[in-house]
């Protein structure tokens, strides 16, 4: 079960933007950009599944997850968590622990043999679902995990992540207007914050990243 004190939400973006750059999750490049599963360039990218093998870190990482959705959406507020595949899955197990309640897994698609189920666990109609993954971009992914969900009957109207990118205009707006809200502990700003203030990269860098976050597909389109 999970503490029952903890510190404020700023501080929780700070310590969980110091824990991603920690354990190695974060990832600048201006020189070689990355290509995002978009098409997007960027001299950022964020792989939160190297948490699994931290395990302090992804300890408290949960425990910071658990209360912030709790703060905001109620102690009792869920009957299930689901995890969607498959970097929520392991997340989605470990908040369930701490929460005591089941836990469930969402396909991408169906897996096309025997019942061809996209939900795999127990889900039953008129559950309160929260969904689990490791990071929210543009917030496209999430509502097809949640009409999954909601296709058997029970209800999904919060989503939470470790990571969200906080850079696209309109995303948690958009979620919000189908009904689902987006908690998260931190965004690319807290961890651009962390990473200068450790120095964690060279000047150069940390100034091509600050010019993304401030423009994106600018960026993008500049480096295509």
């Amino acid at each position: 079960m999970i503490p029952s004190s903890f510190p404020p939400r700023d501080e929780i973006a700070r310590l969980t933007a110091a824990m991603l750059l920690e354990s190695g999750a974060v990832h600048f490049n201006a020189r070689e950009p990355f290509t995002h599963a978009s098409g997007r360039r960027a001299p950022t990218y964020i792989d939160c599944r190297r948490l699994i093998s931290y395990p302090r870190i992804r300890s408290v990482l949960m425990d910071f997850l658990a209360v912030t959705v709790m703060r905001a959406a109620g102690v009792e507020a869920f009957d299930n968590i689901a995890g969607g595949e498959t970097a929520g899955i392991p997340f989605a197990a470990l908040i369930a622990e701490r929460l005591a309640l089941p836990m469930t897994y969402v396909r991408k698609k169906p897996k096309g043999y025997g019942r061809n189920a996209r939900i795999e666990g127990v889900m039953t109609p008129g559950q309160r679902v929260l969904l689990v993954e490791d990071l929210a971009t543009d917030g496209g992914s999430k509502l097809s995990f949640v009409n999954a969900i909601r296709e058997t009957g029970a209800d999904c109207a919060h989503t939470a992540v470790i990571f969200f990118y906080g850079i696209y205009p309109g995303v948690e707006e958009s979620l919000a207007a189908e009904g689902v809200t987006l908690h998260h502990l931190c965004t690319w700003h807290d961890v651009l914050a962390e990473a200068t203030a450790r120095q964690a990269f060279d000047a150069a860098t940390l100034g091509a990243v600050g010019a993304y976050l401030r423009d994106p597909q600018g960026w993008s389109d500049a480096h295509a």
